[in-house]
């Protein structure tokens, strides 16, 4: 494609309002434009990178033996109020109205939809296993959009949903789904890793999540090099320490904490290590426990609470909820930052770590004072023990290897989700001993312009992007320097344009009429993976100029050969 043909706007200047870099480089380059708040209209060169990611996807889906599909954007009020999910999803589901007055969603997700479609479709077992899987546009509203693609209100996705009459098939088909899912993201050139995770919303037991490792990422991911280990931090187990609680070597003494409310401060003012220090966390107990009634959840100073792991503690509200500031001093007679366990009137649950301090330092429950030289079963009961806390680098793994944290980028989950969906809205076959029988299911989600956001933010420099080779807009780019001005240069890059075409590569030819400062500019900001220029200096040697966008190398080759040497580079 010749650039001149192109209508491509590029900027130097940072947009004001991306604060990531995908965000701003996909705007700077041209890729996206703004439309609202979360809706993005995707350009020319920003379109070829979505097809190349969306071509990887659905060749491996078909090749998993999926059947595609693609089921309405707009779905009727009443599937949702069978699965029970109308009320309860909140207002991330776009709700309308027709003429008629009847209610319907713009689709975050299709899990009731295709159930609608396997109850009419599937009769009996002998119909199973079957995985149908679509590429659409789905829209969920989120409450603040932002960084770009990475949470948009309207983006596009890969999702499959499976169908199976027992345990073992579905296994079976996650097993192969998480094997289609890996080969996808390294066809895609992406340096990523598959995670055990919650399921969250959508529900069901079983679930991994895939992440593109990227240091703006928003997850935390643990794992173990030397074992089969790798987990969401949001499920990763945090164990206990070893051997017994040191022995009581303090009294309990009351000490004045003016204006300390946080660790940091506490361990200024007393010079105690964060080690040393329990922090009390108040949240609300569940629906099935008096409404007034609190629970304490004690961690060590220097560990943070895992809300997914506390709000599935028995007798806790699930999804966690802090108490308010108001209901803390009303409960335990102080504000947040000078509670603690010692007295308190509400159930009492500590961390293994937190559990296994001694003389340790906490809040007296008295506005502007903590305790020092605190130990259970002295000072207090021993407290209820749970897992609550988020695992750290350097905690051990189940196998007793160190844990290593790494950043991670959300672009794909599969989950497990049993009957969920198919009991609730009587989606049955006849098994094999003629009983009707709820299907159980599978959900299989890629999120397919949220990979090329997250591509971008593992792989780019201060220069702009720099496209791994699958997902390039393009594979060359070559420039003609000052090509309007010189007829051997504009004749030559003419000649080396088709032959590259020829041999197979797709080139975006720069033959405007621009500075050349501007041309190398561009050049990097799209991060092409191969550039090639063609300037009168080099043509007097009969060769031109090659440069590698990932290594920044550059070397003159002769112009016969420049062909073979990007094969070879590619190859390299």
């Amino acid at each position: 494609m010749r650039l001149s043909n192109l209508p491509l706007t590029t900027f130097k200047e940072v947009p004001a309002d991306a604060e990531i870099a995908s965000h701003q480089l996909m705007l700077r380059a041209g890729l996206i434009r703004r439309l609202a708040s979360g809706l993005f209209t995707w350009m020319p060169l920003g379109l070829r990178v979505l097809r190349k990611v969306e071509a990887v996807v659905r060749e491996e889906m078909n090749n998993s033996g999926a059947h595609e599909l693609l089921m309405p954007a707009v779905q009727p009020a009443e599937l949702w109020e069978e699965s029970g999910r109308w009320d309860v999803y909140g207002p991330l589901l776009l709700r309308m109205r027709d003429r008629h007055e009847r209610q319907f969603c713009f689709g975050p997700t299709h899990e009731e939809v295709i159930t609608d479609i396997a109850r009419r479709e599937l009769k009996s077992y002998k119909q199973l296993p079957v995985n149908y899987y679509q590429i659409q546009t789905k829209f969920r509203d989120e409450i603040r959009p932002r960084f770009g693609l990475m949470r948009a209100r309207e983006f596009l996705m890969k999702d499959a949903y499976s169908f199976h009459i027992d345990e073992a098939s579905l296994q079976a088909t996650y097993d192969t789904m998480a094997k289609a899912y890996t080969r996808i993201f390294e066809r895609l050139g992406l340096s990523f890793k598959s995670v055990e995770a919650d399921s969250g919303e959508i529900g069901g037991a079983q679930s991994r999540e895939f992440h593109v490792l990227a240091d703006s990422g928003e997850d935390a991911l643990a794992y173990a090099d030397n074992e089969d280990f790798a987990m969401n931090v949001e499920l990763a187990p945090a164990a206990a320490p070893a051997g017994e609680r040191p022995a009581a070597a303090r009294a309990m003494t009351k000490v004045a904490t003016p204006n300390a409310r946080s660790i940091d401060q506490v361990c200024q003012q007393l010079a105690v290590d964060p080690r040393q220090t329990l922090k009390t966390l108040l949240v609300e107990a569940d629906s099935g426990a008096d409404k007034a009634d609190l629970v304490a959840l004690v961690l060590r100073g220097d560990h943070a609470l895992n809300p997914i792991k506390a709000g599935k503690l028995k007798g806790v509200a699930d999804p966690l909820v802090l108490a308010s500031a108001e209901r803390i001093a009303e409960v335990m007679g102080a504000q947040p930052g000078s509670v603690g366990p010692v007295g308190a009137k509400v159930r009492v649950i500590a961390d293994h770590s937190a559990a296994h301090c001694a003389d340790f330092v906490c809040g007296a429950n008295e506005d502007g004072h903590h305790l020092t030289g605190v130990n259970w079963g002295r000072d207090l009961p021993d407290p209820e023990t749970a897992d609550i806390r988020s695992v750290v680098a350097g905690d051990l793994s189940p196998g007793g290897n160190p844990i290593a944290i790494a950043r991670g980028i959300e672009v794909g989950h599969i989950f497990q989700l049993g009957n969920k969906y198919s009991a609730s809205m009587n989606a049955t076959v006849v098994d094999s001993n003629g009983r009707e029988t709820a299907m159980l299911m599978g959900c299989y989600g890629i999120g397919v312009s949220r990979i090329v956001a997250a591509a971008i933010e593992q792989n780019h420099d201060e220069k702009g992007i720099i496209w791994p080779p699958p997902l390039a807009p393009f594979d060359v780019a070559l420039l003609a320097l000052n090509g309007k001005k010189s007829e051997e240069v504009r004749s030559s890059a003419d000649k080396l344009y088709e032959t590259l075409q020829a041999a197979g590569y797709d080139v975006l030819y720069d033959d405007r009429d621009a500075r050349v400062g501007v041309m190398f500019a561009d050049a990097d900001l799209l991060g092409i993976p191969h550039q090639v220029v063609v300037g009168e200096r080099g043509l007097a040697n009969g060769v031109v100029e090659y440069r590698n966008r990932r290594s920044g190398e550059s070397s003159e080759v002769d112009i016969a050969e420049i062909g073979a040497h990007i094969a070879t580079q590619s190859a390299g």
